[in-house]
């Protein structure tokens, strides 16, 4: 009878270590895209596999990664921003002002930009967090009456017309400019707040309280946390995010691309997903969500190379987050079963 007891036990550990592999955070969509490289080199080796290529994904990519790695904290906290692609338009067109209304095209003017747009989205970010701290308004609503506040804002600013004139020199040396005239600024930078975010993440007491809250916000309270507080700074960085990414954007397009940022919140909430943060918060990290930006990005540009109507990138990119929230909600239940 013991015997039988212990081949069960040594079945159903052996059984939970699959479940765990098959549903790891991280694991198993670093895969994914490493076979879809792999595919797509094999498919058409003189266009994927190049420099010129590797370095279009990434510039395609880098805006929606810094969208992306506020939206990672905020879903941690089983939250969720919605307001993000209309902050990113609204800090864009006053950026755009701020710079267009000062004499000369130096770097203080490039600078000024810079503070503006983080400035604007640090603003909304920080009001969705009172809303929803102190008002007590679910997350989804908040972001989602900022993201019509911020957009139409925006479009009373510039009369519903996109702002097409911008300083040269953002353009020249950020938006098309190269470091060591090998690697894109819009990359540089997008890689700088994925690294430093990252390590904020998984190494500092602010992630350390991100983490906790997504879990059990009332123990963390217990814990001594200032849950409020920290929820105001994790929305406000979300804000902040968006209102540089927001500025990038302004340097790579040379315009406030109004009409064109519709869809940023849920590529970005998409991303995060696929990058193994749960929508039920406490699980995450930026390095998955790096990878989740990636997948759509390396699709899209694989199909176009071979000759696949890129519609079908939506499609795949749809059935492979529906497993991913599948498999988060296994690895639930997996737990729960330890």
């Amino acid at each position: 009878m013991t015997v039988e007891l212990e081949q069960d036990e040594q079945e159903v550990e052996r059984v939970t270590r699959w479940q765990r592999l098959a549903t790891g955070s991280t694991t198993w969509i670093i895969l994914i895209l490493a076979g879809m490289i792999v595919a797509f080199s094999v498919l058409e080796p003189d266009a994927f596999s190049t420099v010129n290529n590797a370095r279009n994904v990434a510039t395609n990519a880098a805006i929606l990664l810094v969208i992306a790695v506020g939206m990672t904290f905020v879903i941690i906290t089983a939250g969720i921003d919605l307001s993000v692609g209309s902050v990113l338009v609204f800090a864009g067109v006053v950026s755009a002002k701020a710079m267009n209304g000062m004499d000369g095209d130096g770097w203080d003017v490039l600078l000024v930009g810079v503070i503006v747009a983080v400035g604007c989205g640090l603003g909304w970010g920080v009001l969705n967090g009172l809303l929803i701290t102190k008002a007590r308004v679910p997350p989804l609503i908040v972001t989602l009456g900022t993201l019509g506040m911020a957009l139409g804002l925006a479009q009373i600013i510039t009369d519903g017309v996109d702002i097409r004139e911008v300083p040269p020199k953002l353009v020249t040396s950020i938006g098309v400019g190269r470091l060591f005239d090998q690697i894109p600024w819009l990359v540089v930078i997008a890689a700088a707040v994925a690294v430093v975010f990252g390590v904020v993440l998984a190494a500092t007491r602010f992630g350390r309280h991100t983490y906790a809250i997504g879990s059990n916000d009332e123990a963390a309270r217990r814990a001594g946390i200032n849950v409020d507080r920290h929820l105001i700074a994790v929305y406000g960085l979300s804000g902040a995010l968006a209102g540089l990414a927001g500025y990038m954007s302004l340097a790579r397009f040379a315009t406030t691309t109004i009409g064109g940022h519709s869809t940023d919140n849920l590529q970005a909430i998409a991303a995060v997903v696929l990058g193994g943060t749960s929508l039920f918060g406490g699980i995450g990290t930026v390095l998955g969500t790096v990878v989740g930006v990636f997948i759509p990005a390396v699709l899209a540009n694989g199909f176009v190379i071979t000759g696949v109507e890129p519609f079908w990138r939506d499609v795949a990119v749809g059935a492979v987050l529906i497993a991913a929230v599948y498999l988060d909600q296994l690895r639930r239940k997996t737990q729960y079963r330890d």
